[in-house]
């Protein structure tokens, strides 16, 4: 990493000094100090850029089979398989070798042992994902424990020797990071699980683009609870603003990053549930109020929503366009079928496969704003039917709010006379670029 040092004068040199100043008080001293500071150069800089566009790129998303070895165990033991490291690269096989999976999928986060285990003829599974121009991925986090001093929240180990082990994890060939940690609604959440997790994932972010990996930035807002959709947009914002700030002290390049947000939903336990256009609506104003256009790509997670459930919502999200890519990196969502399809049988193998571009398919056309439900369940088809519903009478609505045509001909609604002076001061100093820090929430 290569630092520029700059130059800039501090307050004491400014037009006020031995003046009254604005603040009521004179200014000591005429001198002038010179001030320096350090920007951020990393040799990665410009891959980091390309492989965020890689992975955001139109009509996929990522794949998480980053489960940890215990999770991946509960997985197994669901269609009746041990917890042994043979079963485990048996159904990880299954899912990295499946044939065109690169059509609708742009990324794989891989657990730490599947970085370096290979396929039962040898062949890396590494190299398996290139093949199909697959970014592989590495979960670089050591997973969560108790937050001293909270309301009974975790925070996220893994910082200690991550510089050592992302080095290692880009030799192996991986490309981008997943760093994972949680904020429960019930609990709070308290100011100090909030900060913890965005100096967490703001410390991590930066050393990951060291070291030429991609952070996901991933503070899932747990779905537990009964509380409604607004009070989740309440704290998704609370949390995403802090998250920004961080990220913005640790100088992380957010051309270089990629997100993986919770979507906007009531909690699981809420007596309303909210249709897929009302989880848009609510998702899409949390962004646009958080996140800065030069962010690449928004990945969602599921967050133990259904298989269509999770794609429903993502399509509704894509019906207008949006300044970021925004797309999903699921596990479950992905997954669910393709194991109760295999069994663990060796003759389910291509069975399961073919389910799982299925549901990779049908997140692709979601990420395009295309997803249709044909071929799906009952759920799919009645999402779908009542989104369409829902869009339609908004376009009428929209239709008798809009000007006529002879009307934005003749710029009706932008005459000089028209606008106020203070608003018109006001879009013409939006274009001065004034420097300083990402305003703390």
């Amino acid at each position: 990493m290569a630092c520029a040092n700059l130059v800039k004068l501090n307050a004491a040199s400014s037009s006020w000094i031995g003046q009254k100043s604005p603040f009521g008080q004179r200014s000591q001293g005429s001198s002038t100090r010179r001030v320096s500071f350090s920007i951020r150069a990393s040799s990665y800089t410009d891959e980091l850029v390309q492989t965020a566009k890689t992975i955001a790129s139109p009509g996929r998303g990522i794949l998480a089979i980053d489960e940890s070895n215990a999770t991946c165990g509960k997985r197994l033991a669901s269609i009746g398989l041990d917890n042994t490291e043979t079963n485990r690269q048996a159904y990880r096989q299954l899912l990295l070798t499946t044939p065109g999976l690169g059509e609708y999928i742009s990324g794989a986060i891989l657990f730490e042992e599947t970085l370096y285990q290979s396929t039962t003829d040898g062949k890396k599974f590494v190299d398996c994902l290139r093949d199909e121009n697959i970014v592989p991925g590495i979960k670089v986090d050591k997973g969560l424990v108790p937050l001293p001093g909270s309301n009974n929240e975790s925070w996220c180990q893994g910082l200690d020797g991550l510089a050592s082990r992302s080095a290692e994890y880009y030799k192996q060939g991986a490309r981008f990071a997943k760093w994972r940690t949680v904020v429960s609604i019930p609990c709070g959440p308290s100011a100090l699980a909030v900060k913890e997790a965005a100096w967490g994932l703001a410390r991590y972010a930066a050393i990951s683009q060291d070291n030429g990996l991609v952070p996901i930035v991933e503070p899932e807002i747990l779905l537990d609870g009964d509380h409604p959709i607004d009070r989740t947009l309440e704290v998704a914002e609370k949390v995403w603003a802090e998250v920004f700030y961080y990220l913005a002290e640790n100088n992380v390049v957010f051309e270089g990053i990629l997100l993986k947000p919770s979507m906007v939903t009531p909690g699981a336990e809420h007596k309303e549930k909210a249709s897929a256009d009302t989880i848009a609506k609510y998702t899409l104003t949390m962004l646009k109020r958080r996140v800065p256009p030069a962010v690449p790509g928004i990945m969602f997670l599921s967050g133990g929503q259904s298989e269509v459930q999770a794609t429903l919502n993502l399509n509704a999200m894509n019906q207008s366009p949006n300044p970021w890519h925004v797309s999903f990196s699921y596990a479950r969502a992905l997954q669910n079928t393709v194991l109760k399809t295999w069994q663990g049988r060796p003759d389910n193998v291509e069975a399961a496969q073919k389910s799982l571009l299925v549901r990779a398919k049908a997140n692709s056309l979601a990420q395009l704003g295309r997803y249709s439900a044909e071929g799906e369940n009952e759920e799919a088809k009645k999402g779908i039917k009542t989104s369409s519903l829902n869009s339609t009478v908004l376009s009428r609505h929209t239709a008798r709010e809009q000007p006529e045509e002879s009307s934005i001909r003749t710029c009706k609604y932008f005459q000089p006379k028209t606008i106020p002076l203070f608003h018109l001061a006001c879009y013409l100093l939006s274009f001065i670029h004034l420097p300083g820090k990402f305003p703390k929430p």
